[in-house]
């Protein structure tokens, strides 16, 4: 399965999920997305961009004060 990574370390709200939301749109369905943050507040962003969107988040964690975040684009709706 494909999957592109973005790094937005550094960059503060709503940066992060502005770039992933940038970067999900040149995706294809079913591919995924890996985003590095350092923000906090990113957990709470990517869960609630993932909810309105209706992309799925298939996994969250963090190492070291750096979030990462898989994010699998969703299909088109029909």
């Amino acid at each position: 399965m494909s999957e592109t990574l973005l790094d937005v370390k550094g960059m503060n709200c709503p940066l992060p999920v502005l770039r992933a939301n940038k970067a999900l749109r040149a995706l294809k369905p079913g591919e995924r997305l890996r985003v590095l943050a350092t923000d906090r507040a990113a957990v709470g962003d990517f869960k609630a961009f993932c909810q309105e969107t209706g992309h799925a988040l298939v996994a969250a964690s963090e190492e070291a004060g750096v979030f990462s975040f898989v994010i699998r684009k969703r299909e088109p709706q029909p």
